[in-house]
């Protein structure tokens, strides 16, 4: 025990050494505050007539889109998510870019230690981003449908339910993006893998399966959707045409978590375990 809350100390001070952390910290901040500052405004305006629905051409008359706070408080893990996969998958393959690895394996020669404590190490920071996450998106955003009337539900119970629940999915989407690092040692590799699956591939998956009930159910278990399960809310479910109801919330978890054990585990027996120089 002593020698993995050793070795997690070590990983916090690999990150926190760097300006990599507060730089993501940072864009995450601003990304997710525009996005869910912007669409508060907009969706809240629409709901309470203060903005025309012919102004943004929805056809006229008064447009509903549900409960907004849970949509709008959701951005931080459906948009977000983005930022702790990267943040793991570039700790873990800066590792193997900088040759960092020779000296944590001489200091601690249990590799499998190593890689818990990173995979422990990231989860807490990934909900750490979380928190940051949520700060623009309930604090911004809460603030913006408040402005303009409508209740931000700041003291609902399933709104701190979904807080919490974000917090565990950013954590997780964290140690999805060590275990990826680990079977995709190259950074720039990574990198790639990392933008074009969650900003191209899986919306287009997830909107092609959406049209049929059938393939809806197999697109719930996406790594977006069961997020978005887990978490309570999404920005995606107002466009789904077939319908489909998503995963429970400890469904969509524990799907979450698979892709960061099968990952990882793989990661390990493929790459980790090799002879480093």
């Amino acid at each position: 025990m002593t020698t993995f809350l050793r070795s997690v100390a070590a990983e916090f001070s690999k990150i926190f050494t760097t300006r990599l952390w507060w730089i993501l910290a940072i864009v995450l901040f601003c990304y997710i505050g525009l996005l869910a500052g912007g669409l508060a405004a907009l969706f809240a305006g629409i709901q309470t007539g203060v903005i025309s629905p012919d102004a943004v051409n929805t056809g006229g008359g008064v447009t509903t889109f549900g409960s907004l706070p849970p949509l709008i408080y959701s951005f931080a893990s459906s948009v977000g998510y983005v930022f702790p996969v990267l943040l793991g998958a570039l700790a873990t393959t800066g590792e193997f870019r900088h040759q960092t690895l020779t000296p944590t394996f001489l200091a601690t020669p249990r590799r499998g230690v190593v890689l818990g404590a990173k995979t422990v190490t990231l989860i807490l920071i990934g909900a750490g981003f979380g928190v940051v996450a949520l700060a623009a998106s309930v604090g911004l955003g809460g603030g913006l449908l408040s402005a303009f009337g409508v209740d931000a539900l700041l003291l609902d119970s399933q709104t701190w339910l979904l807080v919490v629940r974000t917090l565990l999915a950013m954590g997780l989407w964290a140690a999805i993006g060590v275990g990826l690092g680990v079977l995709v040692p190259n950074q720039v590799a990574s990198i790639v893998i990392v933008l074009a699956f969650t900003q191209f591939i899986e919306p287009l998956l997830r909107l092609a399966a959406s049209f049929l009930e059938v393939t809806a159910q197999i697109g719930n278990f996406l790594p977006g959707a069961a997020s978005d399960a887990l978490v309570g809310a999404s920005v995606f479910t107002i466009a789904n045409p077939a319908g489909a109801a998503p995963l429970d919330w400890w469904q969509g978890g524990l799907v979450l978590l698979g892709y960061a054990v099968v990952g990882t585990v793989i990661g390990y027996a493929a790459s980790w375990k090799k002879d480093v120089t």
